[in-house]
Protein backbone atom coordinates (compact mmCIF):
# COMPACT_ATOMS: atom_id res chain seq x y z
CA UNK A 1 0.00 0.00 0.00
CA UNK A 2 1.25 3.52 -0.73
CA UNK A 3 1.62 5.60 1.76
CA UNK A 4 1.62 9.48 1.02
CA UNK A 5 2.78 12.28 3.37
CA UNK A 6 0.86 14.85 1.72
CA UNK A 7 -3.12 14.60 1.61
CA UNK A 8 -5.35 16.36 -1.01
CA UNK A 9 -8.15 18.13 1.15
CA UNK A 10 -9.90 20.18 -1.74
CA UNK A 11 -10.18 20.50 -5.36
CA UNK A 12 -9.42 24.29 -5.19
CA UNK A 13 -6.25 23.99 -2.86
CA UNK A 14 -8.25 25.15 0.74
CA UNK A 15 -6.88 23.14 2.98
CA UNK A 16 -10.25 22.22 4.87
CA UNK A 17 -8.97 20.91 8.11
CA UNK A 18 -8.23 24.29 8.74
CA UNK A 19 -12.01 25.47 7.82
CA UNK A 20 -14.12 26.20 11.18
CA UNK A 21 -17.53 25.07 8.76
CA UNK A 22 -15.33 21.38 8.59
CA UNK A 23 -14.26 21.41 12.30
CA UNK A 24 -17.80 21.94 13.44
CA UNK A 25 -19.12 18.82 10.79
CA UNK A 26 -21.14 21.34 8.67
CA UNK A 27 -18.97 20.22 5.62
CA UNK A 28 -16.86 17.09 4.76
CA UNK A 29 -14.83 19.27 1.96
CA UNK A 30 -15.64 18.94 -1.91
CA UNK A 31 -13.91 15.86 -2.25
CA UNK A 32 -16.26 13.83 0.10
CA UNK A 33 -19.88 15.72 -0.90
CA UNK A 34 -22.36 16.11 -4.16
CA UNK A 35 -24.21 19.70 -2.81
CA UNK A 36 -22.43 22.15 -1.04
CA UNK A 37 -23.66 23.03 2.08
CA UNK A 38 -24.26 26.94 1.65
CA UNK A 39 -26.42 25.63 -1.10
CA UNK A 40 -24.31 27.52 -4.38
CA UNK A 41 -22.55 25.45 -6.84
CA UNK A 42 -18.73 25.89 -6.96
CA UNK A 43 -17.17 26.49 -10.77
CA UNK A 44 -14.01 25.31 -9.74
CA UNK A 45 -15.13 21.63 -8.02
CA UNK A 46 -17.83 21.32 -10.80
CA UNK A 47 -14.70 21.56 -13.64
CA UNK A 48 -12.10 19.31 -11.62
CA UNK A 49 -15.45 16.82 -11.59
CA UNK A 50 -16.11 17.55 -15.17
CA UNK A 51 -12.40 16.33 -15.56
CA UNK A 52 -12.50 13.60 -13.39
CA UNK A 53 -9.50 15.46 -10.95
CA UNK A 54 -9.80 15.09 -7.41
CA UNK A 55 -7.20 18.71 -7.44
CA UNK A 56 -6.94 21.16 -10.00
CA UNK A 57 -2.88 20.62 -9.63
CA UNK A 58 -3.59 17.63 -11.94
CA UNK A 59 -5.24 19.86 -14.94
CA UNK A 60 -3.25 20.49 -17.46
CA UNK A 61 -4.90 24.15 -17.55
CA UNK A 62 -3.61 24.55 -14.23
CA UNK A 63 -3.96 27.21 -13.01
CA UNK A 64 -6.64 27.99 -15.29
CA UNK A 65 -8.98 31.29 -15.00
CA UNK A 66 -11.80 30.07 -13.08
CA UNK A 67 -8.92 28.68 -10.43
CA UNK A 68 -7.29 31.88 -10.49
CA UNK A 69 -10.60 34.33 -9.95
CA UNK A 70 -11.20 31.70 -6.99
CA UNK A 71 -8.46 32.18 -5.25
CA UNK A 72 -7.76 36.04 -5.96
CA UNK A 73 -11.30 37.12 -5.37
CA UNK A 74 -11.40 40.20 -3.36
CA UNK A 75 -14.06 38.51 -0.43
CA UNK A 76 -13.05 35.28 -0.41
CA UNK A 77 -9.86 34.62 -2.15
CA UNK A 78 -6.18 34.13 -0.45
CA UNK A 79 -4.08 35.73 -2.75
CA UNK A 80 -2.91 32.38 -4.47
CA UNK A 81 -2.23 30.40 -1.76
CA UNK A 82 -4.71 27.45 -2.70
CA UNK A 83 -3.08 27.56 -5.87
CA UNK A 84 0.36 26.88 -4.13
CA UNK A 85 -1.57 24.14 -2.13
CA UNK A 86 -1.96 22.49 -5.11
CA UNK A 87 0.95 22.61 -6.64
CA UNK A 88 2.53 21.10 -3.37
CA UNK A 89 0.16 18.66 -3.19
CA UNK A 90 0.79 17.20 -6.57
CA UNK A 91 4.27 17.41 -6.53
CA UNK A 92 4.35 15.86 -2.91
CA UNK A 93 2.67 12.87 -3.95
CA UNK A 94 4.61 12.15 -7.23
CA UNK A 95 7.62 12.02 -5.59
CA UNK A 96 5.89 9.39 -3.09
CA UNK A 97 5.47 7.00 -6.54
Amino acid sequence: MLVTKTKIESRCGIVCSECTFHKDSTCEGCLNITKLFWGDQCPVKSCAEEHKHDCCGRCVHFPCDILNAFSYDKEQGDNGLRIENCKQWCQDIKEDL
